[in-house]
């Protein structure tokens, strides 16, 4: 159940699903031009043969989970991007027997929360799906999703939104790639596609990050050094990942390449430092798989410590180029202390901090605990929550290298209690063999910390037909412009009679 094991991030793929936007410029207020999504496919079905193709004139009706207009159309319902309900609009629809292809032409009444995305690849990137609406919309459409997911356990509390809601990304990895001229671009895939969009800004990314890989693309033809090409298995720079410590400064930079064989390797990155003094680390990551996964596991130091600190919540974090470490510092410090609010410790209280990561969550609650116990599968991991601990000086954590539900069924055999578990599974959430390790252990509390409300949902049920209820639910916006919402939730084991 190891979810932190290669990228750092919720998701390994080239393209993450929640957080990534792009723009030149800021734009002004939208002027709802029909061009603006011309050619746009808004269906998943392919296109067939014997293809009939009308334009319609639709009103949007409500939201998908996923952001998408609803429309009605011929007795089906469709589900169209970047349309706003109570919006009127003309559409293109194209029917190939029972396949349907729906494409956006243009917004004909458009609805008073619709705004001009600030992010000029916004259409065309998809990695942010609700730029389109403004922020005050946004929240509510959070909200409503949060409020209709856990709808059977009571009602959430209002959603914790970011003050600015741009710029917040610590963490952002781009891809090197040539155009039809043969030129080299830079910037990420389309969504669910390897179509590659030059671009050298995103609004979500640190600014300082994406002012690094364009200094790096820049360089690349003065040191002939060729983007990897993944059709061909040539070329050399496949990602260039970018970390950055919010409080501290410090930033890292990982070369992600196809070969360990990097011919001048010194004098670039002495380019590079003379470019941007504020690097404080480089590394070489050596990734030669056909795989989708951002990093390889062969690694070398090419300046500096080869990790960056940060603080959060007063304490201080070792992160490496393959730590997980939540990607928006100001929202995590919002979620971090909801967490240990609702734990209720009083200083006595053994917590486990199970899928622990790097230590983050359990060595603040340690300020609190009587005792922490960190549990996860990643060794890397546990060697960092390890160094973390003792550079805080946090005297009761314990780190251990394992299975979290495993560790607690075996504490359960011997007798052992624990007063609070602390979980903050994958985006696909815990699976049986550790919900049904909890309720062995049967801790007094469980804080429930989680990216995916809906497989959330899926778990507590589990809990709350095995001696827990829910005692309240916390959402908070830790991916700004995306659909994506972090929740954490309280459960309380019930009092026997």
């Amino acid at each position: 159940m190891n979810k932190r094991k290669n990228s750092g991030d919720k998701s390994s793929t080239k393209r993450k699903q929640s957080t990534k936007s792009h723009s030149k410029k800021h734009s002004k207020p939208d002027t709802h031009k029909a061009n603006k999504f011309q050619g746009k496919n808004l269906s998943n079905n392919k296109r067939g043969r014997n293809k009939k193709t009308v334009t319609a004139e639709v009103t949007c009706t409500g939201l998908t989970k996923q952001g998408k207009g609803i429309i009605q159309w011929e007795g089906k319902q469709l589900e169209i991007e970047h349309l706003l309900p109570g919006e009127t609009a003309e559409i293109t629809v194209s029917t190939s027997g029972r396949q349907i292809d729906a494409v956006l032409k243009r917004v004909i009444t458009p609805s008073e929360n619709r705004v001009t995305p600030m992010c000029s690849y916004y259409y065309e990137c998809g990695g942010c799906q609700l730029m389109h609406m403004n922020e005050q919309a946004q929240k509510y459409f959070k909200q409503e999703t949060i409020d209709k997911l856990m709808k059977p356990f009571g009602k959430p509390e209002p959603i914790l939104a970011m003050d600015h809601p741009y710029d917040y990304r610590n963490k952002s990895h781009t891809t090197f790639g040539l155009n039809k001229d043969r030129q080299i671009i830079g910037g990420l895939y389309a969504q669910n596609s390897h179509q590659l969009i030059s671009m050298d800004r995103c609004l979500i990314h640190d600014p300082k990050a994406d002012e690094i890989w364009n200094t790096i693309k820049d360089m690349m033809k003065s040191f002939k050094i060729q983007p990897y090409n993944e059709d061909t298995g040539r070329g050399f720079l496949r990602h260039v990942l970018v970390k950055v410590g919010k409080v501290s400064g410090e930033i890292m930079v990982v070369l992600v390449v196809a070969s360990p064989i990097f011919k001048g390797k010194n004098n670039f990155v002495k380019a590079l430092r003379k470019a941007h003094p504020e690097i404080t680390t480089i590394l070489m990551n050596v990734n030669n798989r056909n795989t989708s996964m951002v990093l390889g596991d062969q690694e070398k130091v090419l300046f500096g410590k080869g990790t960056i600190t940060d603080t959060l919540c007063g304490l201080k974090f070792d992160i490496s180029a393959k730590s997980f470490y939540q990607i928006n510092p100001v929202q995590t410090e919002k979620l971090y202390a909801k967490a240990i609010e609702m734990a209720q410790l009083s200083g006595k209280e053994t917590v486990i901090d199970a899928y622990c990561g790097i230590g983050t969550i359990g060595l603040i609650a340690s300020q609190k605990a009587g005792k922490v116990i960190g549990v996860e599968l990643n060794k890397d991991a546990v060697r960092d929550a390890i160094q973390n601990s003792k550079r805080n000086g946090v005297k009761n954590a314990r780190f251990y290298q394992g299975d979290a539900g495993k560790f607690m069924v075996e504490m359960a055999a011997r007798g052992e209690k624990a007063d609070v578990v602390i979980m903050d599974p994958p985006r696909s959430g815990s699976d049986e063999a550790f919900l049904s390790s909890v309720v062995k252990l049967k801790p007094k509390r469980v804080i429930y910390v989680s990216c995916n409300p809906e497989t959330q949902v899926r778990d507590m049920n589990y809990l709350t037909k095995n001696g827990y209820e829910v005692k309240g639910i916390q959402p908070v916006d830790m991916f700004p412009q995306t659909v994506h919402v972090e929740t954490v939730a309280e459960m309380v084991l019930k009092v026997s009679n």
